[in-house]
């Protein structure tokens, strides 16, 4: 199961108590107060990790503890600390301050950590409170708690490319011709239900590259309204470097205009906020006419000549019989291609 937002509270370890004792031994006649010092409770860390791509594991188990101290105890022995709890997160992962909505942290590299909840301080015991004029303290210091939070996990999956467009554009049947990915492909509306990541490989080594494709559940008009599945998987593309723009050009999509179904879906990018800013419609996009082996030569030649006018990239394709698929994976990586590759 594909869970991508989660809530959890956590409790950091409370520290030990300090203890309260003397020294009563038959050689020592001067023994004074002996008490230890409480252990420090376990802190509460967050860490990235590429083992995890899903939070589903925080879903059915929201809430996390740290181990408390030890108390101190007599012969000026301190107690151990507590142990920490070590929460693991997929790659992507935006820890955000359930009370105040403030980004706490953005997970986006492996290994990644963060203490979200500090351990109390143990407690001193009455060793440290003894003095010239005061020889026999009884004073002595309880553990500090630990602190308690709640938090809100958001996942968004790292991807190079973005693969956008109406239900079944073609999006599942591109991501399976062009890598390992196996998604649900079907010949009806709302096939993909979740994300589905694939790595496209290009070139020979020691050449070689490859990029990580996203494909997010089909749009429709009025998804920023909430129509359809919403553009509640938007978030899942707003960290890619390029938009593949998917539109079908055959008569079985049902829909007569393929111009105006760019244009609903660019509308719906258009509106969907994450936070105060949108971060898709400024992306670089590419124009991909898709089932080329059945299209409408009418419905193709008005696309291609839309995005000419608007300069964006044309690319037609078919993934059933191969037909464009190449020249779209290699258009693809010379987008993605870095300044000092090309050196």
């Amino acid at each position: 199961m594909f869970i991508d937002e989660a809530k959890i509270r956590v409790k950091a370890g409370d520290g030990g108590n300090g203890c309260m004792a003397f020294r009563r031994e038959k050689f020592v006649p001067r023994g004074g107060p002996s008490g230890g010092d409480g252990g420090r409770g376990g802190d509460v860390v967050m860490e990235a990790s590429q083992s995890h791509n899903t939070l589903i594991h925080f879903r059915y188990n929201p809430e996390h503890k740290g181990q408390r101290g030890q108390h101190g105890m007599g012969s000026n022995c301190s107690g151990f600390d507590g142990d920490s709890v070590i929460l693991k997160v997929p790659v992507g992962t935006s820890l955000f301050d359930q009370e105040t909505g403030e980004l706490v942290h953005d997970f986006q590299t492996p290994g990644d950590r963060l203490v979200i909840a500090k351990g109390g301080r143990g407690g001193r015991g009455n060793q440290h409170f003894a003095t010239s004029t005061h020889q026999a303290p009884r004073e002595h210091e309880l553990g500090r708690p630990g602190e308690e939070r709640n938090y809100r996990l958001e996942l968004k999956l790292l991807a190079d490319v973005g693969l956008v467009g109406y239900p079944n554009a073609g999006k599942s049947t591109l991501i399976s011709v062009i890598s390992a990915a196996k998604p649900k492909i079907a010949d009806y509306p709302f096939t993909t239900l979740e994300p589905n990541l694939g790595v496209v490989t290009v070139g020979e080594e020691p050449d070689q590259q490859s990029y990580v494709v996203a494909d997010v559940p089909g749009l429709i008009e009025g998804a920023h309204l909430g129509q359809g599945l919403g553009t509640q998987f938007l978030r899942h593309i707003e960290r890619t470097k390029v938009l593949v723009h998917l539109v079908d050009v055959s008569d079985a999509s049902g829909r007569p205009d393929a111009v105006e179904d760019f244009k609903v879906i660019n509308n719906e990018l258009a509106s969907f906020y994450s936070g105060d800013e949108n971060l898709l419609a400024g992306k670089p996009m590419i124009v991909c006419a898709t089932k080329i082996d059945a299209a409408n030569p009418e419905k193709l030649k008005k696309l291609a000549a839309h995005a000419k006018r608007r300069k964006l990239e044309f690319h037609a394709i078919s993934a059933v019989t191969g037909q464009g698929i190449d020249d779209l994976k290699w258009s693809l990586a010379r987008h993605l291609r870095r300044p000092e590759d090309e050196a």
